[in-house]
């Protein structure tokens, strides 16, 4: 039997066979990043996301959780609690971790801490309204920071951006000692973030769906600002700001809030991240041109030392 498409499909079947076609033959990077452009990345991390918190019966999370745990090699020693407690995949990830694992570094002038576990995979200083994203791409602070009118004043000072892996422990905690000024929120993409994206996707983290949170410092912080730039990726759609910073309000899809001065101490909880994805940390401040970075690579674990003042 014939079937006859009426025009309008047809139109439109031919205009997405060449976007397709455009896509995997024109758009830079490796093929799967290529591919990906046709992945429907925001509908999947909805599904993903969905599938993930479903409560798994008690004698499946044992063999489902553990082998998952066995594949991206997470450090079940460290969780807080036994597997079988934890009742689906988000649970899981969102674990947090016994007490006293990743104590604070002890207090100095201009302390930041790292507030993740990861690595370190990029640092600087902001000239030029720029940050690197990787080796020849750069990205806007002021695209980054949406909603803040006034992101220029972060020029001159510094960038950290930590990377969060399937094995690592996926909360967020405060970097410094001061007192949260604003939060926001930005409805983006949903590109992944990993070393093929951040090498071949421009302006990726100005681009991703991200919640920010800053803070001004205060006692030996004194003359920093700090703002967290929680970014989402692939999958990694709930990006969690903790309740406390908002003040029983809702954050907007795509919006901010001026938050009243709320007083904050290193590693305390800060958000979440429902999977993993990246932090970026921008530091300024009347004294930034007098703190220094003390490390610019590599693993990190929360609570680690990431700079202070010279």
């Amino acid at each position: 039997m014939h079937l006859s498409w009426p025009q309008p499909a047809r139109l439109a079947l031919l205009f997405a066979l060449l976007w397709a076609a455009y896509v995997l033959l024109w758009t830079p990077g490796p093929f799967s990043l290529r591919l990906l452009g046709l992945y429907p990345k925001k509908l999947g991390s909805r599904i993903v996301g969905w599938a993930a918190t479903r409560t798994l019966p008690a004698s499946w999370r044992g063999p489902l959780l553990g082998r998952f745990a066995d594949h991206y090699g997470i450090n079940l020693a460290e969780a807080e609690h036994p597997l079988s407690d934890y009742p689906s995949l988000q649970a899981l990830f969102t674990r947090r971790l016994r007490a006293g694992l990743r104590p604070q570094a002890a207090v100095a002038p201009g302390f930041v801490n790292s507030p993740v576990d990861g690595r370190l995979i990029a640092s600087g200083r902001l000239e030029a309204g720029q940050a690197i994203q990787a080796k020849g791409l750069p990205y806007r602070v002021t695209e980054l920071l949406k909603h803040d009118p006034a992101a220029g004043r972060f020029e001159g000072g510094h960038f950290l951006t930590l990377y969060l892996s399937p094995r690592d422990y996926h909360r967020i905690h405060v970097p410094v000692q001061g007192q949260v000024s604003a939060v926001s929120r930005v409805e983006g993409e949903l590109w992944p973030v990993n070393e093929a994206s951040t090498g071949h996707v421009p302006r990726l983290y100005e681009r991703n769906r991200r919640a920010t949170w800053t803070a001004l410092g205060t006692g030996p912080c004194e003359g920093l600002e700090v703002a967290a730039v929680l970014v989402g990726a692939t999958h990694v759609g709930g990006v969690v700001l903790d309740a406390r910073w908002l003040g029983g309000r809702t954050l907007p899809l795509d919006g901010g809030l001026a938050v009243d001065h709320l007083p904050c101490t290193a590693g305390e909880d800060l958000g979440t991240f429902e999977f993993g994805s990246t932090v970026v940390l921008l530091i300024g401040g009347p004294r930034a041109a007098d703190w220094t970075p003390l490390r610019t690579d590599g693993e990190v674990k929360m609570g680690q030392r990431l700079g202070a003042y010279r």
